[in-house]
């Protein structure tokens, strides 16, 4: 199975174990599920679409990138651009984030319809989010959306994460409508409910499942914190109970990580509840560590 994310890639710093000291990292939410992916699934072949550029930093990032076991070959080098920065604060294990990506190469990741399209020709499963929309301009939004939409009638899978970042929209009205767009061209949803209730007033997760339902999608998976992840396939829906944790120390990449564990069961059709259970305990693990990119033993997370 051939896997292409694509999004931002940052540079993080991330809090050592040293007050005041950080480590230099890379990630980025679609980023960092198919960092995870790759380890859960080393059978698969995954990729990373998105744009760098020239300077140290951005040749480092790359280098990470196949140190992680990720295909570049559908990164693009934007001459004179660079990436984006972000900072993590953490209080209680709660993460706050400083951004510095007003000059962010991603910005430009759409700006080749051809080489977008052309990345999607040979993959089964295509993955992005809503910050992949929202560091858009509109044009470059229509651009990708129209490549996703082709992707699929094509018979690509279309995974999305809506993962909702007022602070990087004009607007909440603006924000709502692009991953509503997104949403009508995705075949697996993978939402979190105290977001979507938040912008989209959902009642429930299954409210939140059903809006993605009617959108388009036929798999939705609902995260929901420490409550159950409602899940539906066509008519049929379900709810998995998430493992207690008795000590969290970072949830960055708690989401993307869980992701993984979704898509990771793609290949084999695992029944989506297994698929859950994985996921879950690969979140478990990874917010029990620091930072974006935590090292995990896939043996043992296997339900």
């Amino acid at each position: 199975m051939r896997v292409l994310a694509i999004g931002e890639c940052m540079a993080e710093l991330a809090p050592a174990a040293t007050q005041g000291d950080y480590h230099l990292g890379f990630a980025g939410d679609t980023f960092n599920t198919a960092w995870y992916l790759a380890r859960l699934r080393p059978d698969m072949h995954v990729s990373f679409f998105t744009a760098v550029g020239a300077d140290d930093v951005s040749l480092r990032m790359r280098d990470a990138f196949l140190a992680s076991g990720i295909d570049d070959t559908y990164v693009q080098t934007v001459t004179g651009s660079t990436v984006g920065l972000y900072m993590i604060s953490l209080i209680n294990g709660e993460r706050s984030f400083s951004y510095w990506r007003g000059q962010s190469a991603a910005r430009q990741l759409a700006a080749d319809p051809h080489a977008l399209a052309q990345a999607m020709i040979d993959v089964d499963l295509v993955y992005f989010s809503g910050i992949t929309l929202a560091i858009l301009d509109a044009t470059s939004r229509e651009v990708l959306v129209t490549a996703l939409r082709t992707a699929r009638a094509a018979g690509k899978t279309i995974a999305f994460d809506p993962n909702l970042r007022p602070h990087l929209w004009s607007s909440p009205s603006e924000m709502t409508e692009a991953i509503m767009q997104g949403a009508a061209v995705s075949d697996i949803a993978l939402p979190s409910f105290e977001d979507e209730a938040a912008w989209f007033k959902d009642a429930d997760p299954m409210a939140t499942a059903d809006r993605y339902a009617a959108a388009g999608a036929t798999t939705i998976v609902v995260k929901n914190g420490a409550d159950a992840v409602h899940h539906r396939e066509g008519a049929a829906f379900g709810n998995v109970s998430v493992p207690p944790l008795k000590h969290v120390v970072d949830t960055t990449a708690a989401g993307d990580s869980f992701n993984a564990g979704i898509l990771a069961g793609l290949q084999d059709n695992i029944p989506m509840e297994k698929s859950i259970t994985l996921a879950c305990r690969l979140a478990g693990a990874v917010v029990q560590g620091k930072g974006a990119l935590v090292s995990i033993d896939p043996v043992h997370l296997d339900p």
